[in-house]
This record gives structure tokens, sequence and C-alpha cells, in this order.
């Protein structure tokens, strides 16, 4: 994003669910609705033809000729339109729906019961490059390490942990005490570990290890 608010697309079937989330992201000064998807393909179509900051994507279009999940949407976005950020918003808050939608390139997912604060931060970080889960995702991720062989540190897994929740390296220090020096540090490591270079990467990858794990 250049400047101007960020731009969004929301895919969901249920146009009075759309209707509500109009309402409540275009009250935010720096959150811009540019356009609705009812379905998985439609909103493919649109973002690639628009190419929004972020695409707000339901994990499941019901009703007959629904067509492809909102993780298959994900998945040929990250084909058509790589640079639009896409943030599952969805009632399944089930580990195998979190990990497959990561998996396929999503960058947040928030339910839709949550506070409306966890849905803006949600847009906020996934526009930013982030990744940005609801606490109560978090909740039913986050657990320990099980084994030694998963290689990461018990203090690299709280910074993992507190990456997912959309925390800066900044907050990440303030939150474990840390300098951001060293904070910075165990990210590299965390990386080099994962074969990975980038925040998204290292919370998916986290995830599919089961670092962050059910409870």
């Amino acid at each position: 994003m250049t400047g101007g608010p960020f731009r969004l697309l929301i895919a969901d079937d249920h146009a009075v669910v759309r209707a509500g989330l109009r309402a409540l992201l275009d009250g935010e000064p720096d959150l811009a609705v540019i356009a609705e998807a009812g379905s998985g393909e439609e909103a493919v179509r649109l973002a690639a033809q628009l190419t929004p900051d972020v695409a707000l994507m339901d994990l499941r279009f019901a009703g007959p000729g629904s067509g492809i999940d909102g993780v298959e949407a994900v998945r040929r976005l990250a084909q058509r339109a790589p640079g639009v950020a896409v943030v599952m918003l969805t009632s399944y808050a089930g580990r195998a729906d979190v990990v497959r939608a990561l998996e396929a390139g999503a960058r947040g997912y928030v339910l839709k019961a949550g506070p409306p604060e966890e849905l803006f931060q949600a847009v906020r970080t996934a526009a930013a490059g982030s990744v940005g889960l609801a606490a109560d995702v978090v909740g039913e991720l986050v657990g320990q390490v099980v084994s030694p062989a998963q290689e990461l540190t018990a203090r690299e897994v709280e910074v993992v942990r507190l990456m997912a929740e959309g925390h800066s390296n900044r907050a990440i220090a303030e939150a474990l005490f840390l300098s951001e020096a060293t904070v910075k540090t165990h990210l590299v490591r965390i990386y080099r570990k994962f074969k990975v270079d980038n925040r998204a990467a290292a919370v998916s990858e986290a995830v599919r290890r089961g670092l962050l794990e059910l409870t």
C-alpha cells in the first residue's frame, strides 16, 4: 500500500454477512471495502481484477453450486494475485481448518463470533505482510514442544507464538523482556531451522510441525 486506506474485498455467501462486515469495516478510517463476492470463484476473479490489499474470505461457501471453498480460493489467488493478502473469516476454529488455510497461503484467521477489534487487527497485520490470528485460534493452536526433534527451543516457540498473534519485534521484545536485537537473533535462527525467509512461512511451518498445537 502506498497511501490511503487499505482496500478490502469481502467474500461470503451470505449477503447479510457481507453488508454487516462492510458497515463495520468502512467505519474504520484506514479501511475501505471496494468489492464483495458471493462465491470463491467470484472472489478470485475480483481479487485478480481489482488487486485489493486484503481479501476477507469465508472458509466454506454453502448452497447448491457453491463451487470452490475458501482454501481453494486462497490457493488460486496465490497464483493469480500473489500480492493480495487473505484473511479467513469463519465460524470454524478447528486445528485442521487453520492448518489448511495457512498452508494454502492465508495471512490471517479470524472467527466471525470474535470482537471487531480482532478483525481490524488481523486485516492490518495481514496488509503489513505478517500473520494475524484471532486470540481464540491461537489458544487452540498453542501448545508445548512435543519432541526435541522439532528443533526449536522453548524461547523460540514463545517467539513464534507471539509472532502468530501478529506482534511486532518490539512488542515481542517487551512481552518476553528481551532486547529487539535478541528477538531478531531468535527470528534468524527460527528461519534457518525452518528453511523459510518470512514470518508468515515461519508460522505456517510451526503449525505444520505441531509446535502450535491443540492444548
